[in-house]
């Protein structure tokens, strides 16, 4: 890299690392802080103050996106972060879940994902574009391995007004470093030949890369609705579960190197494939251990986990590289702005789906049911032609 595509790369990271670290701490405690609060005896409200950021995000990605494109990402990423600086002091200052729920709305509605990505790919030639990408899924990484040890400790301190006065802070801090450590990005006019959004639906690949990202995030988010009793099963209490989490993922990011030499090999596609089998695995991996019916020692749960993180890592880096790569110049934001749309419906349907095949199957249905979607996931992406840095760098 350059020192600029370093710098863009670094301080692009931390913006996602800023405001991904507030709604991480929020995460493990939101339900049990949310029962002080009027209202918080009904879970179904608990529910969905917790979801109506997922629902927001996922509306407003493609439209901040469309937007980056034609009046410049940094000016799309202050305004979000700024709505969700808003959220989160709304949230803060809440005194019923019904507050709550409007709050946690407001921070989904400051959807930059796609702004910030666009960015990314617009400062980082081809050739790096991966590596920038795997900084800053690394980042949300650390970021979530972080807040599940500081979590428990914060609320009991600050509570959850506390937690969401600080992430309020966290959102400005981010405003802070757009405009005043990342690069300044090109003149923006708005595009002078824009593209069509149905050029993006129609693409065959863009496509696929969509319902890959739906179906990864479907996945994850899914498999921790019952992760967590498996390694209460083994011995493990709730509070120590982080010592399995952190060692998975930093051990996940050594392994990415592998992922690096096989792009510059020119085995991207073979790469992407073998990710999206690690996914498989650990589905197949995990329902076993569920039918089987004896419980699992926390090495043999703790090394499916870090075979889930090293596909997961791998696919959040080259996936998002490969849709800047393929979509049209005047469309990148559009294009990441699709995707990340996909992205935040599988969030919501993990949760969604998770809960409901916990309740009426147990967590052997569910991991049947993850297993058959990452199954189709890997039928359907079996086709992807991923551009290469050698067709687009020279």
């Amino acid at each position: 890299m350059t020192p600029l595509e370093r710098r863009s790369s670094v301080s692009l990271a931390l913006i996602f690392a800023l405001r991904m670290l507030g709604l991480f701490l929020v995460l493990p405690v939101f339900a049990l802080e949310a029962a002080r609060y009027p209202g918080g005896d009904d879970p179904a409200w608990v529910g969905l103050a917790l979801g109506a950021y997922g629902l927001t995000q996922a509306l407003l990605q493609l439209p901040l996106g469309l937007a980056s494109d034609r009046f410049g990402r940094k000016r799309v990423i202050v305004a979000g972060l700024a709505v969700f600086a808003i959220g989160s002091l709304w949230a803060a200052l809440a005194d019923s879940v019904t507050g709550l729920l409007i709050g946690r709305a407001l921070q989904g509605a400051g959807a930059v994902s796609a702004a910030v990505t666009a960015l990314l790919a617009d400062q980082t030639r081809d050739t790096v574009r991966t590596k920038a990408m795997a900084l800053v899924g690394g980042s949300i990484g650390l970021t979530f391995a972080l807040a599940l040890v500081l979590a428990p400790v914060l609320s009991a301190r600050v509570g959850l007004a506390g937690l969401f006065g600080l992430t309020c802070a966290l959102a400005l801090a981010g405003m802070a470093v757009v405009m005043w450590w990342v690069p300044p990005e090109a003149p923006h006019t708005g595009a002078s030949h824009p593209g069509r959004l149905a050029d993006v639906w129609r693409h065959p690949d863009l496509l696929r890369l969509n319902v890959g990202v739906f179906a990864l995030h479907t996945v994850q988010i899914a498999m921790w609705v019952a992760v967590p009793a498996l390694l209460v099963q083994a011995g493990l209490a709730k509070a120590q579960h982080w010592q399995v989490y952190l060692p998975a993922v930093v051990l996940s990011f050594v392994a990415m190197g592998g992922l690096f030499t096989l792009e510059r090999r020119g085995h991207l596609r073979a790469a992407l494939l073998g990710a999206i089998a690690l996914v498989l695995l650990v589905q197949l991996g995990f329902g076993t251990l569920v039918l089987a019916g004896q419980g699992a020692g926390l090495w043999l749960l703790g090394g499916l986990l870090f075979v889930f993180f090293c596909g997961f890592n791998a696919l959040e880096a080259s996936q998002p590289s490969l849709v800047s790569r393929m979509a049209p110049a005047s469309l990148r934001g559009a294009a990441l702005g699709s995707y990340n749309t996909l992205q935040s419906l599988g969030l919501f349907a993990g949760g969604a789906l998770g809960g409901a095949l916990v309740q009426w199957g147990g967590p052997a249905v569910l991991f049947g049911a993850t297993a058959g979607l990452s199954a189709l996931w890997l039928a359907l992406s079996w086709g992807l032609r991923p551009v290469g840095r050698a067709r687009t760098s020279g």
